[in-house]
């Protein structure tokens, strides 16, 4: 399988299967997942990046845990439009993961300003210390990314 159109997804997955989403750093993998009616994405763990095969055999058993039959990957668009050099990266991740998982159902999703977004909801709703947020931001970006994209499917 290659990767597919978001809208493509769920014809790529089986009935009550749920979704992982990730938010890519540099140094982290934030995971989200969604329940088995792709309704709510839930942050679920920060991945801290060693090398590909060990952060995909990791990824890959995070899914398998949860029953998540494919993957919503944050695209860090810039602002115009553009696609720099952070996409480049996540589509290249993307087809190494397929590499690896050839069956597996990957889109991607638009996450311009998610991390932002987050860490002012964090301050603002939850009055997190820095210290806090640097904890929980990397998987919380990852369930926005995902609840988006689910979001996106449920409104067609």
């Amino acid at each position: 399988m290659a990767v597919l159109d978001l809208l493509d997804l769920p014809g790529a997955l089986p009935a009550y299967a749920p979704v992982a989403g990730l938010d890519l750093g540099e140094k982290t993998i934030g995971v989200a997942v969604s329940d088995a009616t792709r309704s709510i994405a839930s942050p679920l763990q920060t991945l801290r990046k060693v090398k590909f095969t060990d952060d995909a055999a990791a990824l890959f058993r995070l899914m398998e845990s949860r029953g998540a039959a494919g993957l919503v990957i944050g695209l860090p668009v810039n602002m115009d439009g553009t696609e720099g050099v952070r996409c480049q990266s996540n589509r290249a991740f993307a087809r190494n993961l397929l590499r690896l998982r050839p069956e597996l159902p990957i889109a991607f999703w638009d996450e311009r300003m998610s991390t932002m977004a987050v860490n002012r909801m964090l301050i603002d709703e939850h009055d997190m210390t820095r210290a806090r947020r640097a904890e929980v931001v990397d998987k919380a970006a990852a369930a926005w990314i995902l609840q988006g994209a689910l979001d996106r499917l449920r409104n067609g």
